[in-house]
């Protein structure tokens, strides 16, 4: 009989297996990727894995979550070393600008995976509500803080960079979304803020 799995195994085991799932969905698509591959990448027995996750809609929701945690957070740190908030809501553009840059870029991840099965998970379709949302209410607070009079125009300039970098593979978009949000901060500032909503 084999010895019992421990709690670290099971960790270790867990990350491995998202790892190498996040890798192989991002990379090439979550419908074009098989269990199968999952397993190999991950180095667990499909059993194990299954353990872990019943389904593979379950994994894909498992893989955006802990992406979510991960991609806001770094977003959050870089932004908020900036002190002076019009600075801020810049710096969201400028975060932008290095992810699009990064080696394997390939867009929004939960794009990605609305383009996909959206339309036939509610789970997933649940968890790239739940993202864009936060997303949507972090961006929020720093316009809010900068004095603009809601974050629509601002999170709809990230957004847009964010698709038409994924499409064009080019970080430009991020610099040209931070130069239209800068034109809407100073339009704010001498007065035509209602624009900036």
């Amino acid at each position: 009989m084999p010895a019992p799995i421990s709690e670290e195994q099971s960790r270790q085991d867990r990350v491995a297996l998202l790892d190498a799932a996040e890798e192989l969905f991002y990379a090439r698509g979550i419908q074009a990727v098989g269990m199968d591959e999952v397993r190999t990448a991950s180095g667990l027995p499909l059993k194990r894995i299954y353990r872990f996750f019943a389904a593979k809609e379950d994994l894909v929701v498992a893989v955006l979550r802990r992406r979510d945690e991960r991609w806001r957070g770094a977003l959050t740190a870089h932004v908020e070393r900036v002190a002076e908030p019009g600075e801020r809501v810049l710096a969201l553009f400028d975060w932008l600008a290095g992810w699009f840059g990064q080696p394997g870029f390939r867009g929004c991840a939960w794009v990605n995976a609305h383009g996909e099965l959206g339309s036939s998970s509610e789970a997933v379709l649940a968890e790239v509500r739940s993202h864009k949302r936060a997303f949507h209410d972090r961006i929020a607070v720093w316009t809010r803080a900068a004095g603009l009079p809601g974050p629509d125009g601002i999170a709809l300039l990230a957004e847009g960079a964010i698709v038409t970098a994924g499409i064009t593979g080019d970080p430009a978009p991020a610099h040209r979304a931070r130069e239209a949000a800068a034109v809407l901060l100073a339009a704010h500032r001498d007065g035509g803020g209602a624009t900036a909503a």
